[in-house]
Formats: C-alpha cells, sequence, structure tokens
C-alpha cells in the first residue's frame, strides 16, 4: 500500500518518489523483516522504499540520514547470515525493481547492470549473446546480482571459475551522505590506487549500497563429464580430494556428501548410490579433454580405496551422475517432511584447508551424536567449503537450544582446524560474535575504523558485520 498516514519520514520519503514506492501495509513489513537465516534477531521496519533509479536511492539515504533513521538494503532475502534483516525503525532499501540488464560488451566480455537482476537471469542474457556468468549459489534462480555481491556469494563452479568477487570489475555506489561513487574498471587490468571495489564486495551494504555493477565474462562452458565416487570413510574420500588436486587436475565441480547425505539421496532413488557409504564425492570436467581427465580422476578415487566408482560415458550419463548433487535439497525436504513438529532446515557454512576437510566431517559427525541432531553436510570439497545442515524442530526450545549448540560447536571445530566461519554466505548478524574469534583485535579496530570512515553516524545496516 501506498503511505497514506502523517509521518515526518514517510511523507518526506514520499515526496519524490513515484506512487507505490513507499510500502507501509503490514503485510509488506512482515515480509522484508528479515533473510533466510535462522537464530538471527530481527526488527520491525518504518517502511519499505522500493526504488527505480539511482536519484531515488540517493534520495532515500539523504532523507533517512536528515532523520537519523537507519537504512537496510535488500536483495531478493535469500541470504543465510542475517545481513538483510531489518532493525527496529529502519528504511527496509528493497532494490529488486532496479533489475536492468544495462549493457553487454562481447568484445571486451563484460556485462553493466543494476543489483535487482536475478543472477539466473542475468546468465541467460549474456548466454543469448554468446557469453558465460559463472558464478552460480545454490539460489541462483531468485538471488539477485546486488546481494551476490554484497555478501561475497559463491556456488559450485568455485572449485575451477571462482567465487562472485572474482567477477567484479568495478561497482556504482550511493554512499551514506548521498554521493555517487563509481569505482573499479572496465579494463582487464588496472592497479590505479587502492581496491576500492573489493573493499565494497562482501561489505553487506554496511558501506554503501549497490547501485550498478560492471562484471567480467567468460567464454561458454562446454558440456561436463562426470564421475561419482563412494568411500568407506571420510579420509578416504579426503585422500581422493588430495590427490586430485596434487596431481593437477581443474575439476569444474569437486562436491562431497557426507554419510547422512549418501543416505538421503540414496532413499530418495538415485540409480548410483548406495545408502551404506561414509561419503560420496561427484567430480566433473569440463575441460577439452574431459573424457580423459575423468578417467584419471576416477583412477585416484580407486587408489584412495573408493568402495565404487562410476564414470559416465557421454551427457546423458553425466547428468545422472551430478544430479545426485541436485537431489540433496530434496531429499532433505523428504525428511524434514517425515519429522513431527514446525521442522526447519539450517544451512551452516564454513572453511578450511582442504587438507582438514576430511576431519571436519568427522567432527560434525561426532556434534550430531552429542546433541541428538540430524545433520547433513555437504560441500564444495575443491575448495574445503562445508555446508553442515541442520534439521530440527523449531517448536521444541529443547531442539532449538540444541541446535544452536551445534552450531556453535561446528564454528569452532573449523576454526581450530584452521578454518574460517564463513566461506561465502558472510557474516550478517548470525556470525557476528564469531568474527570476534577470528579476526584479531587489530584487524577489527582497523575494520570499525573503515566503518566509521564510510558511514560516521552508523545508518548503513547497523549491527551488521561489525558488533
Amino acid at each position: 500500500m501506498t503511505v497514506t498516514v502523517e509521518n515526518p519520514l514517510l511523507t518526506a520519503l514520499s515526496e519524490t518518489l513515484p506512487p507505490g514506492s513507499v510500502l507501509t501495509g503490514e503485510a509488506e513489513l512482515d515480509l522484508h523483516t528479515r533473510d533466510s537465516a535462522p537464530f538471527s534477531e530481527a526488527g520491525r521496519p518504518a517502511a519499505v522504499v522500493c526504488p527505480d533509479t539511482v536519484e531515488q536511492v540517493q534520495h532515500v539515504i539523504r532523507t533517512a540520514r536528515a532523520y537519523g533513521v537507519p537504512v537496510v538494503p535488500q536483495g531478493a532475502r535469500t541470504g543465510l547470515a542475517g545481513a538483510a534483516n531489518a532493525v527496529d525503525g529502519c528504511v527496509v532499501l528493497s532494490m529488486v525493481r532496479m533489475n536492468r540488464v544495462l549493457e553487454i560488451d562481447t568484445a571486451n566480455r563484460l556485462v553493466r547492470c543494476e543489483p535487482g537482476v536475478v543472477t539466473a537471469d542475468l546468465a541467460a542474457a549474456v548466454a543469448e549473446r554468446g557469453l558465460c556468468y559463472p558464478p552460480d549459489p545454490a539460489s541462483w534462480e531468485t538471488c539477485t546480482i546486488g546481494g551476490n555481491i554484497a555478501t561475497g556469494a559463491g556456488g559450485l563452479c568455485c572449485v575451477k571459475y571462482g567465487v562472485t568477487a572474482d567477477y567484479v570489475l568495478g561497482l556504482t555506489v550511493v554512499l551514506a551522505d548521498g554521493e555517487v561513487l563509481r569505482v573499479g574498471r572496465r579494463t582487464v587490468k588496472g592497479v590505479a590506487g587502492y581496491d576500492l571495489t573489493r573493499l565494497f564486495v562482501g561489505s553487506e551494504g554496511t558501506l554503501g549500497v549497490i547501485v550498478e555493477a560492471t562484471l567480467a565474462l567468460r567464454p561458454p562452458q562446454p558440456p561436463a563429464v562426470a564421475l561419482l565416487a563412494q568411500f568407506p570413510s571420510a579420509s578416504d574420500a579426503g585422500d581422493a580430494v588430495a590427490a586430485i588436486i596434487r596431481e593437477g587436475h581443474i575439476p569444474s565441480a569437486l562436491e562431497l556428501m557426507d554419510r547422512t547425505t549418501t543416505e538421503a539421496v540414496a532413499a530418495l532413488g538415485h540409480p548410483l548410490l548406495a545408502g551404506h557409504a561414509a561419503a560420496t564425492l561427484i567430480v566433473a570436467s569440463d575441460a577439452p579433454d574431459a573424457a580423459e581427465q575423468v578417467r584419471a580422476m576416477a583412477a585416484l578415487c580407486r587408489s584412495a580405496k573408493a568402495l565404487s566408482v562410476s564414470a559416465a560415458a557421454d551427457e546423458r550419463e553425466s547428468k545422472e551422475v551430478l544430479e545426485a548433487r541436485r537431489m540433496v535439497l530434496p531429499a532433505l525436504g523428504a525428511r524434514a517432511a517425515a519429522l513431527s513438529g514446525d521442522v526447519t532446515a539450517f544451512i551452516e557454512d564454513v572453511a578450511v584447508p582442504r587438507a582438514a576437510l576430511a576431519t571436519l566431517i568427522d567432527r560434525i559427525e561426532l556434534i550430531a551424536d552429542e546433541y541428538d541432531l540430524y545433520i547433513s553436510t555437504v560441500g564444495h570439497a575443491g575448495d574445503g567449503n562445508l555446508h553442515p545442515t541442520v534439521i530440527f524442530d523449531r517448536s521444541d526450545p529443547d531442539a532449538v537450544r540444541r541446535a544452536k549448540e551445534a552450531y556453535d560447536a561446528i564454528m569452532a571445530a573449523g576454526l581450530e582446524l584452521g578454518g574460517t566461519i564463513t566461506g561465502e554466505h558472510g557474516v550478517g548478524v548470525l556470525k557476528r560474535d564469531w568474527l570476534a574469534r577470528e579476526l584479531p583485535p587489530r584487524n577489527l579496530r582497523l575494520q570499525r575504523d573503515v566503518k566509521r570512515l564510510l558511514d560516521p553516524e552508523g545508518l548503513l545496516n547497523p549491527g551488521k558485520v561489525l558488533a
């Protein structure tokens, strides 16, 4: 609904915005209260504003600043760290209406777009011009480019093609005072001055609001050839991963499923999976000699004591192998549906050095037993990034307590093994306290200094990332 009540802030916001841009209805406020993260506090916004232009974003930020009101940028709210959660009395700045692809430059292999463009839509648009945008977060059919950049999103193809940050050439950002800042470049190379572009990537809306992005593109990815290998232990699967990397292979996907996940996908009926395996690796190559690469990686899996190895002979069989990874969420959904209560799934994010991957998987299994929880672990084995998923009844206070404590135990295990509390989901509210455990005090002080420099009044997404 459009603003009709007399409120100085809302009146000022509405003065130069098109009708329907300022939303205050209870349903709209409820919808924009939080992202997809559990265990993270969220406040009640005063209004949701949906700008169409950079100038409208400037107006919102300047108006909110004049009234001393926080601004919380949001995209599709698919984030898993509470980075887009509202704070009480804030203005939620929803960027989803700024969703235009502005330019596709085939000669220079780049694209300019607004932040509200859905990742899959951008990929489709550049594919029509014979190019590829590789980053593929799991929520790529709904998440937005602005959200991907703000959180530093990853995806399945990271092991070969990198993460979102690797494709951001330049940004246009509206700062806390309403001024527009352009950082980055259109050139392949460029080292003039400090890399302010990387500063804004992963800053979760705390330093400025992204209103345009210039992104690098690649040639189309060829069809992949895949294999599926099952192992008697996580350690053996870890040995296979180490061997694949050590021998110089660069797979286009290197995914791992633990025992619990393997059992769930096998129960859903995938023909290549035996539920008794302790770990499953899914490996793919889209190299020019993909079939030869897969044969070599299959041999390495067998040398690492694989119980079984299924190497695809053609594109159809490769799709069947890769389908096992895509079946994880439906399989966990089926598991949750079989439980009683208000069952939910909490997808975690922790990364460790590849050599510690098997140890972390074993630790997570012990944590699941200790807290009597169903925890399924999948992850990007090629870069050591795991996603333990806790399924629990959120209507049961004791189950909620145990889930929170298990989450803390997983984070502690990751740090103990030389890892990080987040590989691709960001910090937000959920991991704010844990950030202080990972980073040394001088590092944190420097980050707070940067925040104060760019947002001296602390109105941009307050309470996120830094306490």
